[in-house]
């Protein structure tokens, strides 16, 4: 069941994903060529983080069909893990950067401000699909479990 809804989920975190790196390149472009000042760390931070979303998708789409040797349900959950936590903390150290600017106005401050709120769309999609892929690989776990122990069960059952 899930894995019908984990596809949709992963065009739209690779669209996301698109949106934050521009509208982070635009707000780092905007630092390095008119102010005097390198782009912010946190900006640099969303740089970075749709970088390796991008990567992780690819791990994750791609592994299970072509190279079913590495991929393994804990490292997708991990990858997963990862990316939602670079969301969270890079849209909220994007928002309090922003609160505590003097002033900010213009397209740099509303690309700024709309950066902060992709990135916390990006960090609800990834925290979403892996509480998905958590749900299906615990119930298959348990699930396991329980088929190991039938089939001792009917053992024991024809062998008496």
């Amino acid at each position: 069941m899930a894995f019908g809804l984990l596809l949709p989920l992963r065009i739209a975190q690779g669209i996301f994903a698109i949106v934050v790196m521009g509208l982070s390149a635009y707000v780092a472009h905007w630092y390095d060529a008119d102010t005097l000042t390198a782009s912010p760390s946190q900006i640099n931070f969303l740089i970075f983080v749709p970088l390796f979303s991008f990567l992780s998708l690819i791990y994750l789409e791609l592994s299970p069909r072509f190279m079913a040797k590495v991929s393994h349900p804990y490292i997708h959950l991990a990858t997963s893990l990862l990316n939602t936590l670079f969301y969270f903390a890079g849209f909220i150290a994007l928002s309090v950067f922003l609160g505590k600017l003097l002033f900010c106005r213009g397209s740099v401050c509303a690309a700024a401000r709309a950066d902060a709120v992709f990135a916390a769309f990006s960090w609800l999609l990834w925290t979403g699909a892996t509480a998905l892929l958590a749900l299906d690989m615990f119930k298959g776990v348990r699930t396991d479990r329980e088929a190991k122990v039938a089939m001792k069960e009917q053992g024991a059952g024809v062998g008496a």
